[in-house]
C-alpha cells in the first residue's frame, strides 16, 4: 500500500485527512461510529475566551449541492475544552485547535492557553472584528498580517495555520500577508457568504439572514482559489472546500496542498473521511505512486 504520511511544519500526520473545523465536534461522536485514531487529524470546533451559545434559530439551510450555516461558533470556550476533550482528542490523532477572537488581545490570549497543548493552533480570521466596526479579521491583507503577528507572538511551540476567508479581492495577496505575519501555514477555503429565501415567508431561511456556505457546491472555487495560495506563498497550503471523495482531495493535492480538510461530506456520510482515505491508498496503488507526497503541487496547467 502507498505511503499517505504527510509532514507540515515539522508535524507527522498519519494521513492527509483532517475533520473540518465546525462539522466534527471534538470527535467523540464520530468515535462511535469508527475510531477516529484512522484520521489525519482533526480541526476543533472554533473555540473562543469564554463559552458561547452560538446564534439564534434556524441556523442551518440547505441549498443545492450545498448547505448554509450561521452557528455563530457555539462553543463551551478554551478552557472546558482543554479540560475535558483535550485529552480524549489528542490520544486519537493530531489536534489541530481552530480558535476565533473579537479582539487582538482575544487572538493573544486563546493561543498562549492553548500553546504546547495542539499539535497545531488554526486561527479562523472570518469573525468581526470589535475594534473595526465589524469588519472580519481576514478581509483586508493589513489586518491579516496583524492578527497573524499577534497570534505568533503567543506562541513558543505550537505551529500556527491561518484559515483564509474566500470573500475577499485576492486570495494570493491575502496568503502572502499572512506569511508575512508569521503564519507557519495557511489552510482555506472557509465557506463563502450565502443566502436561502422562503419565497411564502418573503424572508431568509436563517434568522442571521446570512450563512456560511459549504458543501460540494463551491468546490471549484475552492480548488482554484488553493491553486492561487499555493503558487504565491512558500509555507505549507491545507486545502478545504467541497471535498466529498478521494479524487477530490487528489485534486486537491495536484493543485498544491500538502493536506486537506473534509467537512459538510461528514454530515451527508458519517463515514466518509475513512472512506475518502481508502480511496486515496487505492488511487495512488493503481497509478503505481508509493507516497502520497509524490502527487503534491503536480498540476499542469493548459496552454
Amino acid at each position: 500500500m502507498a505511503d499517505l504520511s504527510v509532514e507540515i511544519c515539522g508535524v507527522k500526520l498519519k494521513n492527509p485527512v483532517i475533520a473540518a473545523s465546525g462539522t466534527f465536534g471534538f470527535g467523540r461522536e464520530y468515535n462511535l461510529l469508527y475510531d477516529i485514531s484512522v484520521l489525519g487529524g482533526v480541526s476543533t470546533k472554533g473555540l473562543t475566551p469564554e463559552p458561547r451559545l452560538g446564534n439564534p434559530v434556524p441556523r442551518i439551510a440547505e441549498g443545492d449541492s450545498v448547505i448554509l450555516n450561521a452557528v455563530g461558533l457555539q462553543n463551551p470556550g478554551v478552557d472546558a475544552f482543554l479540560e475535558n476533550d483535550f485529552k480524549f482528542l489528542s490520544k486519537k490523532t493530531a489536534v489541530i485547535a481552530n480558535v476565533a477572537g473579537k479582539t487582538l488581545d482575544d487572538y493573544a490570549e486563546i493561543c498562549g492557553k492553548l500553546d504546547g497543548y495542539a499539535d497545531f493552533i488554526e486561527l479562523n480570521i472570518s469573525c468581526p472584528n470589535v475594534k473595526a466596526g465589524g469588519m472580519a479579521f481576514g478581509i483586508r491583507p493589513e489586518s491579516i498580517k496583524e492578527v497573524t503577528r499577534i497570534s505568533k507572538s503567543a506562541l513558543k511551540y505550537t505551529p500556527l495555520i491561518v484559515k483564509l476567508s474566500p470573500n475577499v479581492e485576492s486570495i494570493a495577496v491575502n496568503a502572502q500577508a499572512a506569511q508575512a505575519g508569521g503564519a507557519d501555514a495557511v489552510s482555506l477555503i472557509n465557506t463563502l457568504t450565502g443566502m436561502v429565501v422562503d419565497i411564502e415567508k418573503r424572508r431568509p431561511v436563517i434568522a442571521n439572514n446570512t450563512g456560511g456556505v459549504s458543501g460540494a457546491g463551491i468546490r471549484p472555487i475552492a480548488l482554484r482559489m488553493v491553486y492561487e495560495a499555493a503558487h504565491s506563498v512558500n509555507i505549507p497550503v491545507i486545502g478545504m472546500g467541497g471535498i466529498t471523495c478521494a479524487e477530490d482531495a487528489i485534486a486537491f493535492m495536484m493543485a498544491g496542498a500538502r493536506a486537506v480538510q473534509v467537512g459538510t461530506a461528514n454530515f451527508t456520510d458519517g463515514n466518509a473521511m475513512p472512506k475518502i482515505i481508502s480511496g486515496m491508498n487505492s488511487w495512488l496503488d493503481a497509478h503505481g505512486i508509493k507516497s502520497v507526497n509524490e502527487i503534491v503541487d503536480t498540476l499542469v496547467l493548459n496552454g
